[in-house]
C-alpha cells in the first residue's frame, strides 16, 4: 500500500473505483489490522493506536479476542448449525484467519460473501478473492438505503431465502448514535429467512455496575473519537441487546467474549480492557419472526443475565450434546 497514494481499478463487476489513500488520516481498518499484528498501515494509524494504548495498553489483546469469538461462533455456525451461507458485514482489511478460512474447514462448499464501504478494503477483498467460486468481497455500507440483503451483488451468491449467518462483529460501535444502529439492524433482521443467526460484538461501558470499568471505558472512548479514528462507541448493555431487534439469544446471553463458549480455562486473569466487550449469537426461528397481521415482535420474558431472552443450547437447534466448541453437555437456561 504505502507506495500507492492514488489507484484507480475496475473491480471484478465492472465497477470503477478511484482508490485514494490518504497518509494523513488514521483509519479504522487500518488501525485494527495493525492490532492484529498487520503490516498495511502508515504511520498516522501506528500514532492513533499508540494513543489509545495509553490509556489501554492492552487493547491488542481485546482485538485477539474478539477474534478468537468469532472463529469460535463460525466453527459453531458452520459445523453443528449447518449454516452454509454467510453475511460478513463490515470485514475490514484481509488477514490471518478470515471468516472463510474458519468456515471452509467446517465445509469447503459453503458460501462467504465480505462487505465494507472501505474502497480500498474491497478492493484488497476483489484481487485477493478473484476467481474463488465460494467467496466474495463487495463494497457496501450496512446503512445504505437498501438493505445487503436485496443488494444484487451479494444475492448472486447468498441466497436471500435460505438460513444464512449474519455477522456483525466489531462492527456497530463505529456507528454513531444518529445512524440509529438499531434500526439499521432491525431493517436486515426482518429480511433474514427463520433457521439464520446473528452474531454481534461491541465496545461495552458497563455504567454503575463497574465504576472502574466505566472510567477506562470512558477514557478509551475519547481516544477513539477525538484523537483521529472518529468513531469507537462504549455503550450499555440494552442498547447493545437491542441491536439483536428482538430475537432470543442463544445460551449463555449476551456476555463478555471469553465467557461465550470458551475453548479451554483462562491462561491468566483477564485484562480490564477485555472486560469491555459482549458478544452474543441469536437465531431466528419461526415463533420469534415479526407478527404480519399487526406488527411488532413477539416479545418472551427476558433473561436477567442479558436482558433478552436465551435460547439454551438443548432447545432443538442442534443436535443435543452439541455445543459451539466443546464436548460439553449445555445446561438449559430457565425460562
Amino acid at each position: 500500500y504505502q507506495n500507492h497514494d492514488l489507484m484507480t481499478a475496475t473491480t471484478s463487476w465492472g465497477v470503477h473505483m478511484p482508490m485514494r489513500m490518504d497518509p494523513t488520516q488514521a483509519n479504522i481498518a487500518r488501525v485494527y489490522d495493525l492490532s492484529l499484528g498487520g503490516k498495511d498501515h502508515y504511520a498516522v494509524d501506528q500514532t492513533a493506536y499508540e494513543q489509545i494504548l495509553e490509556v489501554a495498553p492492552h487493547q491488542g489483546e481485546v482485538a485477539r479476542m474478539n477474534r478468537r469469538w468469532l472463529h469460535r461462533i463460525i466453527r459453531f455456525l458452520a459445523g453443528p448449525a449447518g449454516i452454509d451461507q454467510f453475511l460478513d458485514i463490515g470485514a475490514g482489511l484481509p488477514t490471518i484467519g478470515n471468516t472463510h478460512d474458519i468456515v471452509h474447514q467446517q465445509n469447503p462448499e459453503a458460501r462467504v460473501v465480505y462487505v465494507d464501504n472501505d474502497p480500498l478494503c474491497a478492493l484488497h477483498g476483489q484481487v485477493l478473492f478473484k476467481g474463488h467460486d465460494h467467496v466474495r468481497f463487495v463494497h457496501a455500507d450496512l446503512c445504505d438505503e437498501d438493505t445487503l440483503l436485496t443488494n444484487p451483488q451479494i444475492t448472486r451468491l447468498i441466497e436471500p431465502d435460505r438460513p444464512l449467518g449474519l455477522l456483525a462483529v466489531g462492527l456497530l460501535h463505529h456507528l454513531p448514535d444518529d445512524r440509529d444502529p438499531a434500526a439499521v439492524m432491525r431493517a436486515h433482521i426482518d429480511l433474514l429467512p427463520a433457521g439464520s443467526y446473528v452474531a454481534i460484538s461491541h465496545f461495552w461501558d458497563p455504567g454503575a455496575q463497574d465504576l472502574s470499568l466505566h472510567e477506562l471505558a470512558r477514557a478509551v472512548e475519547d481516544r477513539f473519537l477525538r484523537r483521529g479514528l472518529g468513531s469507537g462507541r462504549y455503550r450499555s448493555r440494552t442498547e447493545i441487546a437491542s441491536f439483536f431487534a428482538g430475537l432470543p439469544l442463544v445460551d449463555p446471553g449476551l456476555v463478555e467474549l471469553d465467557d461465550w463458549w470458551p475453548e479451554g480455562p483462562p491462561p491468566r486473569p483477564r485484562y480490564p480492557e477485555q472486560r469491555l466487550m459482549l458478544g452474543g449469537l441469536a437465531y431466528k426461528r419461526p415463533a420469534w419472526n415479526r407478527v404480519a397481521a399487526g406488527g411488532g415482535t413477539v416479545e418472551p420474558t427476558p433473561t436477567a443475565s442479558s436482558g433478552r431472552p436465551a435460547l439454551s443450547l438443548v432447545d432443538g437447534m442442534w443436535p443435543v450434546g452439541k455445543t459451539p466448541c466443546s464436548g460439553r453437555r449445555p445446561v438449559a437456561k430457565s425460562r
